[in-house]
């Protein structure tokens, strides 16, 4: 055979493959027309999507698409629409949002009559004995006056109730919990806690963070019945919002894995155990894997301090409005350096809560000190919440490859009395997001649901406007702090991703990657900052698969 025809055989084999090659790949579902945020530097924008099962296939152009497509393709016209990859939702309880979507809820109550009215209505709908949960209640809503077991006990004789603020470290018992704890005047004071007590030393019914075991230890377990509904409405309620990845701060594994081996999750969720379990989640992993792209294993959860409007955070210098008070370590540095080492060297993720700058700073330098002791990796230490941070370490996030994990929501919701707490110096490194992008940090977001709303459009809203929600500060509180919503995006997808080690799998909208995305009826970068939280979910995919609305 003459070369020449050879080599035009070869050539035209090669077409052919190519051809084929493209055919025998026909995607499940196409998109075009839409208004394409990839999450991807190599190609910010696109038209269309080709997706075939979990994973997509292609992101381009309409033309492109084309050839994707078979007479079973399904095709949906996104009619301009926005679409973004699906959020991930770096910090939340995502069992204990479930429960509080059908709690009492006292988060907007502005006066002790309607705190105690909302209590008294609810208690009404509820059986005797049953124990009243919930609340997310905001003092600050009132003037500052902490609530009372006094307020509520007439309303509720035959009914403990055990009600958090909206920040969780803090809860009010009325005098019926207190009686089910077997909790009286007499109990000793808890390390890492307070019990907040009258001046004749009689039990008010508050209790702060540590404290709070005394009462919630005695709570009845839920049925295994009552979880697994808990953890449906919570996929539910979050799909509604665009969410398709969470990291569920501690809990609940044993539902978690139900759920997983009977395909009943239709979010992606990355599990955290205690790092007081270190050894436990140690063994499981080594047992078992970390996980599939459903459920993951391999982080675990540990605390510093409390929280800013407890008084439990942890500063160098006292509180502002309480000169004598700087807040208080929950943990000691040596239980906290303990845990992080060993967690460290057995090649787990840890992620600490710190919110105030001593407690961040103390972090810090575990978190530096480990890392010298125990060699170079990739371990993608965090610091969740990460609220309040003294300039000097700004950098040392970026420089420790330390991922602060943030909740926009809170900035808008402190902002309307943080700086009578901690003055008017220390607010301008509070959710410091721009300081910590311009340093090159990778800042993760999400909600800290049930204590804030695990909407992400209301955290892209806070990121970018900085506009408190009692409306006085319409050009944003410490607004040097406002980042762009492209940055926003980021931390809700691709850094959220990466806070994981999942940045190879999702975050973005690329070939490859598993094909979790959200259409939005407004392209989020265009619209005026102030109009993002009103911008609504038209569908949520994930999979490929649409979970809102559910087909």
């Amino acid at each position: 055979m003459p070369s020449a025809f050879k080599l035009v055989s070869v050539l035209t084999l090669f077409c052919f493959l190519i051809s084929c090659g493209n055919k025998s790949e026909p995607a499940d579902l196409v998109i075009t027309n839409a208004t394409i945020w990839t999450g991807n530097k190599a190609q910010p924008q696109a038209q269309a999507m080709a997706i075939r099962a979990d994973t997509i296939l292609f992101v381009g152009s309409n033309e492109e698409v084309v050839k994707y497509q078979s007479d079973q393709t399904e095709k949906i016209d996104a009619q301009g629409n926005f679409i973004t990859p699906g959020f991930i939702d770096s910090h939340l309880h995502f069992l204990t949002g479930g429960f509080y979507l059908s709690y009492v809820e006292l988060r907007d109550a502005k006066t002790p009559e309607e705190f105690a009215n909302r209590i008294k209505e609810f208690t009404a709908t509820q059986a005797p004995g049953a124990w009243i949960l919930g609340g997310d209640w905001d003092h600050e809503n009132w003037g500052g006056e902490l609530p009372t077991k006094e307020w509520i006990d007439q309303y509720t004789p035959n009914n403990p109730v055990w009600v958090a603020r909206l920040d969780g470290h803090m809860c009010l018992a009325n005098s019926a919990a207190l009686k089910a704890a077997g909790v009286d005047n007499s109990v000793k004071n808890v390390m890492g806690g307070t019990i907040v007590r009258d001046k004749k030393g009689n039990l008010t019914g508050i209790f702060k963070d540590n404290a709070m075991d005394l009462v919630s230890q005695k709570i009845p377990s839920d049925s295994p019945k009552q979880v697994d509904d808990a953890l449906q409405a919570a996929m539910h309620y979050v799909a509604s919002q665009g969410v398709t990845s969470v990291h569920h701060m501690v809990g609940n594994m044993d539902a978690l894995e139900r759920a997983r081996d009977n395909n009943l999750l239709i979010t992606r969720i990355y599990a955290m155990m205690s790092i007081n379990d270190w050894g436990v989640l140690s063994e499981k992993v080594q047992k078992e894997g970390k996980g599939n792209k459903w459920l993951k294993i391999g982080g675990l959860k540990g605390f510093v301090d409390g929280s800013l409007g407890s008084h439990t955070a942890a500063f160098f210098e006292p509180y502002t409005d309480a000169p004598t008070d700087s807040g208080f370590f929950t943990n000691t540095k040596e239980q906290l350096y303990s845990q992080i080492s060993e967690a460290d060297k057995a090649g787990l993720q840890v992620m600490v809560h710190a919110i105030g700058d001593k407690a961040i700073n103390t972090l810090l330098n575990i978190y530096e000190r480990v890392e010298k002791e125990n060699g170079s990796r990739d371990r993608r230490f965090r610091i969740e919440h990460a609220q309040h941070i003294m300039p000097s370490d700004i950098p040392r996030f970026a420089e420790l490859n330390v991922i602060p994990s943030m909740q926009p929501y809170h900035a808008i919701d402190d902002g309307r009395w943080a700086e009578k707490t901690i003055g008017s110096e220390r607010i301008k490194t509070t959710y410091a997001f721009k300081s910590l992008f311009d340093t090159g940090a990778k800042v993760a977001f999400g909600s800290d649901w049930d204590v804030a709303p695990p909407i992400p459009l209301y955290g892209i809203y806070a990121a970018v406007t900085r506009r408190t929600l009692d409306g006085k500060n319409p050009e944003g509180w410490v607004p040097e702090q406002k980042i762009t919503v492209d940055q926003a995006l980021k931390a809700y997808t691709i850094n959220a991703a990466y806070a994981s080690f999942d940045e190879d799998l999702k975050g973005s909208l690329e070939a490859g990657k598993l094909a979790d995305f959200v259409i939005i009826d407004q392209d989020l970068t265009k619209i005026a900052p102030e109009k993002i939280k009103d911008a609504k979910i038209l569908q949520t995919f994930v999979g490929g698969k649409s979970v809102y609305p559910s087909r």
